[in-house]
């Protein structure tokens, strides 16, 4: 479920991961985006930061230069000696008692403001009523229908009750209910605590709003705002238009690159200025000139090679038809000879049968090679294939003391294939077999499985070695290259037969190990122009050195196990752990799926497991 979760999560961002990691102008823009938003963020918090502390401090300076003003005018009016008249009778003791005359000190002190400040006067304690005994002022005032006791926090209260000096604190300034009711905004609160007419103590505080200051500091946020916006679109702009000049021409060289190896080598880059870029177009450009010359070069030599040798094989015809007809002539007169003449006949007759056959295979190469090969395909059973060319070897398996062994014939194997180059190709592999063979049984498996139907040739002779199972299918290539050829090949028969196996859409492969023979498989699509996933036989046999380590260590851990179960039956019966599988033994290799002539294994063996082997075989 959870895989099934992430598949369904990962389809649809699938297209945009695609054009994320092709499109190398969106990684630039994208990255330029990011880090000038960065940039612009971080340098916009700076900038924030410093004005509103300055603001701050201005604000705080102004605020306790005007409060420390009021509260000596505070003072001083309690100060002042009583009098009877006058024209500051008001404000005399005379004749009014301590909360009359707070309430004219609020109201005029206040009155300077202007609504740049407002005053609260409360009593002594902590709350809104005084201390218990105390005399004096009784209850709040403030001015501008402020709410004294939610506008002064509590704990600047508590500071100014037990403390002397002057106090602030940033808080928010609420009014109280009432038809024009203000919303709450945010203050500066200087409070200190002062002595009234009669002598008690009492507390006054300063309101200043901050209103100015944050309307200055969103204005500065708005305006950074606005001005990061432009300056990361620009950014974001100009960081696309400088891409799109550097990676246009290579989309474009990578584009003319697609064509030129799709075979159209007469493509070119457009070259404008004199810049690295358009130094990079010339360069591209002879390079491609370069490229097409060698190839029309190439293409050249091969139409010349191909045409030489096709007309070569055919202009030999006549001429070997006339010499095969003279050599016929003296072969069936030999007998009238003396020894050596007799010999050279049969020396002429062998070496011109040779030749015909390195001209037929020349013939069918030049073919492949030109791409004039046809397939001629039918439903076929190899069955009946295989027969023929058994029964065509079994000479030369006389000759060599070799038994040829038929496996896996007793069901139809049907495929459509062409059956005269599937029999040249099991004809080549059994010939092969049976002359590097050592007098050893050749054994020719059938299979099928699937969409496919394999033929595979195992040998136990000389085998291969490390690196032979590639180079088997060149043209012209021995292995050994001072043995003789005694089947009078020409070198070109397992060339031929990979370009039959190709022509089928299927594969021819071989395996092999020193001292321990070799298989070619040769695996065919059950029906013409299907793909082939898998081949009915493993290309490494069953009966290869390293198979045969596996079973008997597997042999070997079980008879342990079993050995290990009988002993804890006959005992006490306690559990025994199952032992560990054998240190060093090897998996089983899974079959390849590779182009013709790849996939090929060869396994080397030490030189004293060969000899002892050897010797076992009675090699």
């Amino acid at each position: 479920m959870l895989r099934l979760f992430v598949r369904l999560v990962r389809r649809p961002l699938l297209p945009a991961v695609r054009l994320w990691r092709r499109n190398i102008q969106l990684r630039v823009v994208a990255a330029t985006l990011l880090i000038s938003l960065s940039v612009v963020l971080a340098l916009g918090f700076v900038v924030i930061a410093q004005v509103s502390k300055g603001l701050l401090d201005a604000k705080e300076e102004a605020a306790q230069s005007q409060a420390a003003g009021g509260f000596a005018v505070a003072q001083e009016k309690a100060n002042t000696p009583a009098t009877v008249d006058g024209p500051d009778a008001t404000d005399n003791k005379v004749g009014r008692d301590a909360s009359t005359w707070m309430n004219s000190l609020v109201k005029q002190l206040a009155s300077g403001g202007q609504t740049a400040f407002e005053v609260v006067a409360l009593g002594a304690g902590t709350g809104e009523q005084p201390q218990p005994g105390a005399q004096g002022v009784r209850g709040a005032r403030a001015s501008g229908n402020v709410d004294p006791a939610a506008s002064v926090p509590l704990s600047l209260r508590r500071a100014v009750n037990h403390a002397t000096g002057t106090f602030k604190t940033f808080s928010e300034i609420r009014y109280t209910s009432g038809a024009d009711q203000k919303e709450p905004e945010p203050a500066l609160v200087v409070g200190k605590r002062l002595t009234d007419i009669n002598g008690d103590p009492y507390d006054l505080y300063y309101l200043f709003p901050l209103t100015q200051e944050e309307e200055s500091l969103n204005l500065v946020k708005s305006t950074i705002a606005t001005a990061g916006l432009f300056v990361v679109v620009l950014l974001s702009g100009i960081a696309w238009l400088v891409v799109r000049q550097v990676v246009s021409p290579v989309r474009m060289a990578a584009g003319i690159a697609e064509r030129l190896s799709a075979g159209r080598l007469q493509e070119r880059m457009k070259v404008t200025g004199e810049d690295d870029i358009a130094r990079l177009g010339e360069a591209f450009n002879k390079m491609a000139q370069n490229l097409q010359n060698k190839i029309q070069q190439l293409e050249e030599l091969s139409r010349m090679q191909r045409r030489f040798v096709s007309d070569v094989s055919h202009e030999l015809r006549t001429p070997l038809t006339t010499v095969r007809m003279a050599a016929d002539v003296i072969h069936d007169a030999r007998v009238d000879f003396d020894p050596v003449t007799a010999r050279s006949a049969e020396l002429l007759a062998g070496q011109l049968d040779r030749f015909e056959s390195l001209l037929a295979d020349l013939l069918e190469i030049s073919r492949f090679d030109a791409g004039a090969a046809a397939l001629e395909a039918e439903p076929i059973d190899l069955r009946e294939v295989v027969r023929r060319v058994i029964d065509g070897a079994e000479p030369l398996a006389e000759h060599k003391g070799t038994r040829i062994r038929v496996l896996g014939d007793s069901q139809p194997v049907i495929a459509e294939a062409d059956s005269r180059r599937v029999e040249r190709v099991l004809r080549n592999l059994v010939v092969n077999a049976v002359e590097h063979g050592e007098g050893r049984d050749v054994v020719v498996r059938l299979a099928s499985a699937g969409g496919a139907v394999a033929v595979a040739v195992r040998d136990y002779g000389v085998g291969l070695k490390p690196g032979e199972a590639t180079r088997v299918f060149n043209r012209f290539w021995r292995a050994d290259p001072a043995r003789a050829r005694t089947t009078g090949g020409t070198g070109l028969g397992l060339s031929i037969a990979v370009e039959d196996a190709r022509l089928h859409g299927g594969w021819l492969q071989a395996w092999g190990e020193p001292g321990g023979g070799s298989q070619f498989r040769l695996t065919l699509p059950r029906t013409a122009d299907e793909p082939l996933r898998g081949s009915p036989i493993p290309l490494e046999p069953e009966d290869s050195r390293a198979n045969r380590a596996r079973a008997a260590a597997d042999a070997a851990a079980a008879s342990d196990s079993a050995a290990e179960r009988q002993t804890a039956d006959a005992g006490d019966r306690s559990p025994i752990p199952p032992r560990s599988p054998v240190a060093g033994a090897m998996s089983v290799p899974a079959d390849p799926t590779a182009l013709p002539g790849n996939g090929a294994r060869v396994v080397a063996r030490p030189a004293e497991q060969a000899q002892q082997e050897d010797r076992a075989d009675g090699r």
